[in-house]
């Protein structure tokens, strides 16, 4: 049985590449590293899957998020400190109570945007891309995503990461529908 797009999701790790203009671009037009390149280039109308992405200074959000420009790198703190919350828990951290609702956003309201608010679809096909420590945090992240009911339980989880070429070529398979392993 074939996967509707609206069943898969994409999860990559942001990009220290991107792209100049205004003071803030949807994420998936201001990363430009060369698995968003792909992404694009595969996937131009967006109609192939849901995308999101996971950030040192942003978290995890939807790719058609308008973001700034910033420059962060994942340390195995910040990753700690993102496997420590749970779907509620906003990144960036606020430093006081005072910021609390001003400051981050949270995975849940990001997957539930993504599962389409009502009528919500659960994701049955989900690929993690981008380095160890992303992908450590991607896998919390859909564990969470299976207790809130937004991943099924038996989604097929494949996990990209290697030399570049291959992580493009793999990337290009499961967008196009024809790669990836259950793990």
């Amino acid at each position: 049985m074939a996967v509707l797009p609206s069943q898969r999701l994409l999860i990559l790790a942001c990009s220290t590449t991107k792209r100049d203009g205004p003071a803030t671009m949807l994420a998936i037009e201001r990363y430009d590293g060369p698995l968003w390149r792909t992404l694009r280039a595969v996937d131009p109308h967006g109609e192939k899957a849901q995308v999101a992405f996971l950030s040192a200074h942003l978290g995890f959000r939807a790719a058609a998020t308008p973001i700034a420009m910033y420059d962060a790198e994942m340390t195995r703190q910040m990753a700690a400190a993102m496997k420590a919350g749970n779907l509620g828990t906003r990144w960036p951290r606020p430093e006081t109570q005072d910021q609390i609702e001003e400051v981050g956003q949270h995975p849940g309201m990001h997957i539930h945007r993504l599962c389409g608010y009502h009528g919500r679809q659960t994701f049955r096909d989900v690929a993690l891309v981008g380095g160890h420590l992303y992908r450590d945090v991607m896998r919390h992240l859909v564990e969470l995503f299976r207790i809130g009911g937004y991943v099924a339980g038996d989604a097929r989880i494949t996990e990209i990461n290697g030399p570049i070429g291959l992580m493009r070529r793999d990337l290009r398979l499961w967008i196009e529908g024809d790669g990836g392993e259950k793990g």
